[in-house]
């Protein structure tokens, strides 16, 4: 069955999109708020999101909510602020199990205000946030901040980006700044909390079982008072480096990590970007690739390498866990790696093994309710409406010469070398 998609205008730049399908004993709801990723209000953005689960208008703190959702037959509420390209994206979910799987009337409305609550009627007095909330989330916030250096794979890739993308807005990080937190109080942060519901672009999904009753109950987001919605300006692609670049940082490790940034130029609307997905993981994405089979097994160089792409920014990075005296030779066969995908020396075979895990890597977004949900909204952000089955049909489709075109798209642009602090 092809999953499809309703589209419904609640309001001025607020759409309800509706996914049905009962393959699934739970239902999902979905608000995602749009921002235009900048320097100004990141930290606002990622700090938001906290301050709200803290506590809503009927349930005042966080205890309260959990014991609410275990009521609702352990509902599942989750938030996330994420980066889509040189978008900000503020995500609140509730996953709950069928009210009519249940046989318990009303619970499907009851779990939806819930959520609801927690998004547009927060806990507020004197047009301000909880000063408690705000103060412990803070805290909270700057621990997620620093802690970013304790996953130093994730470190690096995010240091190589930073680096590669220096005067572009995808350099900025998802959950903001810690020197920006002391500017942020109850009461700005309560006033940035109204202009975001007011002006982002905010995309519902709805997945799962439903009938008319529930989609009239859903259209009630109609009523939330608006204002201008802003224009979320166009990720900007880069299809050549500007400088190309060795960035060296040491630090307190037992394991070299090293990032090769590239730039691919190839956008995903681009005929050839099924070609660079193909390519890439011909070049990087499992066991069969040419950096496992090659820099990992044959020569021994990494503990772990692999190669993924950004879509939404078009960038392709390689990053490897090695011994600190082998960046220079893992740089140079890594290289070589993609060279030889330029000059088309990869077999059917390494293409049919590539193209079948797409396949099935694709086709498992419908065992998953989040996933529908996430695929519906990025197939929004991409304008894109492409299903589940033309994709892989379309992987099918991909030629030799197609991957060929596109790795000759892919160039250098940074790369990034985590080292060990020198005695």
């Amino acid at each position: 069955m092809t999953l499809k998609s309703e589209r419904i205008k609640l309001n001025d730049g607020m759409y309800l999109n509706l996914v049905k399908t009962d393959k699934f004993k739970s239902n999902l709801l979905s608000y995602y708020f749009i921002r235009p990723l900048n320097r100004e209000e990141v930290s606002k953005n990622a700090l938001l999101p906290l301050v709200l689960r803290s506590g809503t208008e009927k349930f005042p703190t966080k205890f309260d909510i959990s014991r609410k959702l275990e009521e609702l037959y352990g509902s599942d509420l989750s938030i996330s602020v994420n980066k889509r390209g040189e978008k900000q994206v503020i995500r609140f979910t509730m996953e709950w199990a069928r009210g009519d799987q249940l046989d318990k009337k009303g619970h499907d409305y009851e779990v939806i205000d819930v959520l609801r609550g927690m998004i547009f009627e927060p806990l507020v007095k004197n047009q301000a946030f909880n000063p408690k909330h705000v103060k412990r989330e803070k805290e909270n916030l700057e621990n997620i901040i620093r802690s970013r250096i304790n996953n130093k794979r994730s470190h690096a890739r995010q240091r190589c980006i930073e680096e590669m993308c220096k005067n572009e807005r995808y350099s900025i990080y998802k959950f903001g700044y810690i020197e920006d937190l002391p500017e942020i109080d109850e009461i700005n942060l309560y006033e940035h909390y109204q202009e975001i519901v007011k002006t982002s672009p905010i995309e519902v999904f709805y997945v799962g079982n439903y009938d008319e009753k529930l989609i009239e109950y859903l259209k009630e987001d109609s009523e939330i008072n608006r204002g201008d919605i802003i224009s979320i300006p166009q990720d900007t692609i880069i299809k050549l480096p500007q400088t190309k670049r060795i960035i060296k940082e040491e630090l307190d490790i037992n394991q070299g990590k090293v990032v090769l940034g590239y730039r691919a130029g190839i956008q995903y609307d681009d005929e050839l970007y099924n070609a660079l997905i193909v390519a890439n993981d011909i070049l990087g994405g499992g066991p069969n690739s040419k950096l496992f089979r090659n820099v990992r097994e044959k020569e021994s160089l990494a503990y772990y390498i692999n190669s993924v792409i950004y879509k939404y920014k078009s960038l392709l990075l390689i990053d490897g866990g090695i011994e600190f005296k082998d960046f220079d030779k893992t740089v140079d066969i890594t290289k070589e790696q993609l060279e030889d995908l330029k000059k088309g020396l990869f077999t059917q075979e390494d293409m049919d093994i590539s193209i079948k895990s797409l396949k099935s890597s694709t086709e498992s977004v419908k065992d998953s309710i989040f996933l529908i949900s996430e695929f519906f909204f990025s197939r929004f952000l991409s304008k894109d409406n492409k299903t589940l089955e033309q994709i892989v049909k379309e992987y099918g489709e991909v030629t030799k010469d197609q991957i060929v075109d596109a790795a000759n798209q892919i160039t250098i642009d940074t790369i990034y070398f985590m080292d060990r602090i020198k005695e």
